[in-house]
Parts: structure tokens; sequence; C-alpha cells
């Protein structure tokens, strides 16, 4: 019997490794260098699949920087945070979802925003428990700075990297970016 060819080919991504502080970060990039998924290589079992239901059959070829995108993340490691702020990122989701996921970019680093306050952020001030959802769905953590959404009592919440690499995120950029211990609440 022969196995026929798929009748669409899988897109192709590139993937780069970053070693940080906080473990080796993956790097999901498509072939015009939008970044696709940003995760954690401990925690490859959370962001893969996502990005697999998301995308399907993808290919996913190994290649250092070929847009800058990993140089970007480095900076902002290094303590550049604002390094970040401009790449260029796609991604699939639900128009709820995206519309989250974009004003997670508005949150300037060194600064932080409760569920709630995102929620009507977004016009949607009865959808805190969707807020969270989508946040918890985001395929591009950091780039989209899921990490500076916190409970509505200052509290350190759920993170799919961890909590502690989220305590890190959020004093690296409250160092570097010259804002508070990440109490301050973000006025966009």
């Amino acid at each position: 019997m022969t196995r026929r060819a798929p009748l669409v080919k899988p897109l192709r991504f590139i993937i780069d490794n970053l070693p940080t502080p906080i473990g080796t970060a993956q790097i999901v990039s498509d072939e015009e260098g939008h970044l696709r998924a940003f995760g954690w290589y401990d925690r490859d079992e959370r962001w893969r699949p996502q990005l697999y239901a998301q995308y399907g059959d993808v290919e996913l070829v190994e290649k250092r920087d070929p847009f800058g995108l990993t140089t970007a993340i480095e900076a902002y490691m290094a303590g550049e945070v604002h390094a970040i702020d401009t790449l260029s990122v796609a991604f699939v989701g639900t128009s709820f979802q995206k519309k989250v996921w974009h004003a997670l970019r508005a949150i300037p680093a060194g600064e932080t925003l409760s569920y709630g306050a995102l929620a009507k952020r977004i016009n949607e001030p009865k959808a805190v428990r969707a807020v969270g959802l989508a946040n918890g769905a985001n395929p591009i953590a950091v780039v989209v700075p899921c990490h500076r959404v916190i409970g509505s009592d200052g509290s350190l919440t759920g993170y799919g990297g961890g909590l502690e690499r989220k305590r890190w995120l959020l004093a690296h950029e409250a160092k570097h970016a010259g804002g508070g211990l990440f109490r301050k609440e973000a006025s966009i």
C-alpha cells in the first residue's frame, strides 16, 4: 500500500534556544520573522501542544537568530527591558484572546495590572475569569507580558513558566525600568 503525500505542506517555523538567568527560552518564529511562540525548555510540555493545536503539523527548524528576535530577548534579559517592545508577533486565538493579548503588550515594563483592571481596560469588566484564561493561553510569554498581571490583592498568581520565573521577571523589570517592586498599577 502506498502512502499519499499530505495535501498541504506543514508550516515551517524556526526555533532558537536562548540560555537565560531563569532557564533556557525557546523562541519560535515564522519565515517572515514574526514571533509565534515563546516558551521554556523545561516546560515544553505546556507550549508545544498549544503550538500544534493552533497551527497543526508544523515543522520546527533550528536556526540561530535569523530575524534578531533572540538578540532582542537576550538584550531584555540583560536589562534592556524595552528591547522586546516592538518585536513583531503573530498569534492564533479567538477575538477575545487577541484583545487580551494586545492589551498585555500595552502594560509597560516595571508595572503590573490586576486581572480585574485588565478586564476593565478591554471594556469587559465582568470577564475577569475569561481574562485569566486568555492570559493562561498566551502563546508568546515574556514578549506578550502575561507575567505583568497579578491578583487584585497584589499577589503573584499563576504563570505558565512557574511563579519563580514570574517573580524574577517582575523584579528584573522593576529594577531596569525604574518602576517600584511590581505593585504599581499601569495607567495605560
